[in-house]
């Protein structure tokens, strides 16, 4: 049912994240305000309680979740009127934002709430809303986390679907990916597809699912890097939507700082994400390979990549 509102279109997903943002949001807002008097800004530096141990591997993987899959954005440039100028002001303004988002309550909650450390695990900002305000905000908080969890899927799936979309126009998959609805205008193949693979890997646990998403996410964004200085060095004149204002040794400079949590993310890794990655990995490897002799014995339609076609005018 989600999955139809993104066959509707981008615009309604837009304005339909939005409200789902501001909604999701306000009950985190209103227990940080009844937090304030509560607060005792000593408690922020603790070092941790005695006898409870430190879950690192979850602490980075869920603090990378959350703030990554920014560059998933790109995969709708071609929907959006002017990315060079509307893409870098989003990201500011949406980084700074979402950042604020998880400070606020966090500092409030740490700063006013004293409990047993062992009872922090998931669903427990929902407990300290009831401990600071009563059941009623505990309730409405929870309705928050679950708006919150839509608004993702919705805005993910987006993402999804139109890479895939891209990855046809450029013959990367075969044609039939590039269909559009006739109604809306919207990838329906890809939307279709990326709903299924959602539903294959619902069985895991949270941990589970964001350790694998982000095992995967840093290769790829290694590779993203590696290709941005690449072709930074060899085509410097490319034509581009938007350009860092930086010389090739700052760009390296600049890359070398997140490779390297890229790299922590994934040294943390468990055993069970190894092996769903790696499975993976080798999947796609060997996908990219099938779609190759599929294009060559031309079993199935590909697009030729031409710049024409990918803009429609073929």
């Amino acid at each position: 049912m989600l999955s139809l509102l993104n066959y509707t279109g981008l615009t309604i997903v837009g304005y339909t994240a939005v409200v789902l943002g501001i909604v999701s949001l306000m009950p985190f807002l209103v227990m940080s305000s009844i937090a304030i008097p509560k607060i005792h800004p000593h408690r922020w530096l603790s070092l941790g309680q005695k006898g409870v141990e430190k879950d690192w591997n979850l602490y980075f993987n869920t603090l990378f979740w959350n703030l990554n899959f920014w560059d998933s954005v790109s995969t709708m440039a071609g929907e959006v009127d002017r990315p060079q100028k509307t893409f870098p002001v989003a990201l500011l303004v949406a980084v700074v934002f979402t950042c604020v988002a998880y400070l606020i309550p966090l500092f409030a909650v740490t700063g006013s709430v004293s409990v047993d450390q062992s009872l922090w695990e998931n669903g427990f900002m929902a407990n300290a809303a009831e401990i600071i305000a009563g059941k009623w905000l505990k309730i409405w908080l929870e309705i928050g986390a679950v708006l919150s969890a839509i608004g993702l899927y919705e805005a993910q799936l987006s993402s999804n679907a139109y890479q895939l979309l891209g990855m046809a126009d450029l013959g990367l998959l075969p044609r039939v990916f590039a269909a559009r609805s006739k109604w809306f205008d919207t990838p329906w193949l890809g939307i279709l597809v990326s709903t299924a693979i959602c539903l294959g890997f619902s069985y895991m646990n949270f941990t589970s699912i964001i350790s694998s998403a982000n095992f995967l996410y840093s290769l790829g964004m290694l590779l993203e890097f590696a290709s941005f200085l690449w072709l930074r060095r060899k085509m410097p004149g490319l034509k581009r939507p938007y350009r860092v204002p930086l010389s090739l040794p700052w760009l390296a400079a600049l890359s070398l700082v997140p490779s390297a949590f890229l790299v922590v993310i994934m040294v943390y890794a468990t055993k069970v994400v190894y092996l769903v990655s790696g499975l993976m990995t080798v999947g796609g490897i060997a996908w990219f390979f099938l779609m190759r002799l599929c294009k060559s014995k031309k079993i199935l339609q590909f697009s030729n990549g031409d710049v024409g076609e990918v803009n429609g005018e073929d």
